[in-house]
């Protein structure tokens, strides 16, 4: 099954991982360098031992792919996963009158009163940012992160650099090159974004026809956000070979720092005693041909079984 590289990892963790502290004061049980490997001529690695939502997955990486880095766009495809970040921000500035949010990252999990309080503000915030473009421009955006990097690095001189438009190009017509990298580490860029790049860099290689991709990721929340990564980047290989006229290969997936949150212990205990089911398939829309032209409705599943979600709080 293409799910047992990621059960193996949740299931070492929990056995030999190293208890830290964190950025977020949740603790965690943390491995340092893990790779797992992914045959995407199997099928498409979406996880089936709990429901991961697929539509978020595609709205996120079309949102990098276009290089956008403000939350309006997910908010208008029902997307909330950067959500808490842009609201950081927001509670941070002075234009917020809003009640005391003094570290709301910590006492939102912690105290239902206050959770109440950050949830509605929350609401009129991912509201408001919806409906106003302009309060959406001032207070949307995340800073210079993954899809800035990716289609609009900046260099010294004031260009930028379009790094997906180019290694495509270079797959076309270099296929070969050992340069088939995007980063989206931006050290003079990281202290001024939201989040700084968790999954940092990506490399392509090509061989017998096929794809490949290596992505290296600093940090990994194995619970809750790898399970996105690796269908990310699977999808992302998977457009990428389509427009190249290749097949898919491997994805692999190295990471730094993979762990489990304290707080999300039982949920992992409770997906490792479920039994995994056959990988879907993934079916591209064949009419487009780019990248950069497809949306959500031209990406979609088939035979995708999953069991039921495993809620948990997300550590921000």
């Amino acid at each position: 099954m293409l799910e047992d590289a990621y059960l193996t990892l949740a299931r070492q963790i929990l056995e030999t991982g190293h208890f830290k502290g964190d950025r977020t004061h949740t603790g965690t049980y943390s491995l340092f360098g893990y790779q797992m490997r992914f045959d995407l001529s199997q099928g498409f690695p979406l996880l089936t031992t709990k429901k991961v939502p697929f539509g978020l997955i595609k709205s996120e990486l079309l949102w990098f792919i276009h290089g956008d880095s403000n939350i309006r766009y997910l908010l208008q495809h029902h997307n909330h996963i950067w959500d808490e970040w842009a609201f950081q921000r927001y509670v941070a500035s002075a234009a917020y009158q809003g009640p005391d949010m003094t570290d709301f990252g910590h006492r939102h999990l912690t105290d239902p009163d206050f959770n109440q309080q950050y949830q509605a503000q929350m609401k009129q915030f991912t509201e408001r940012i919806v409906a106003d473009a302009d309060f959406a421009a001032k207070f949307g955006d995340l800073g210079n992160i993954y899809g800035k990097q990716w289609r609009a690095w900046r260099t010294s001189t004031g260009a930028t650099i379009d790094q997906l438009q180019q290694v495509i190009a270079q797959i076309k017509t270099n296929p070969d090159s050992r340069r088939l990298i995007v980063s989206a580490w931006n050290p003079e860029d990281v202290p001024s974004m939201a989040l700084p790049p968790c999954h940092t860099m990506f490399q392509f290689y090509v061989n017998d026809g096929k794809l490949s991709c290596q992505l290296y990721q600093r940090s990994g929340d194995v619970f809750l956000g790898v399970p996105f990564n690796i269908a990310s980047y699977a999808l992302l290989t998977a457009l990428i070979a389509h427009e190249t006229g290749l097949q898919v290969g491997e994805f692999i997936h190295t990471l730094g720092d993979a762990h489990i949150y304290q707080n999300h212990v039982e949920q992992v205990k409770r997906q490792l005693s479920r039994t995994p089911g056959p990988a879907p398939k993934l079916v591209l829309n064949q009419d487009k041909h780019s990248i950069f032209d497809f949306d959500s409705t031209d990406i979609q599943l088939e035979g995708y079984q999953p069991q039921p979600a495993i809620k948990a709080p997300v550590a921000v």
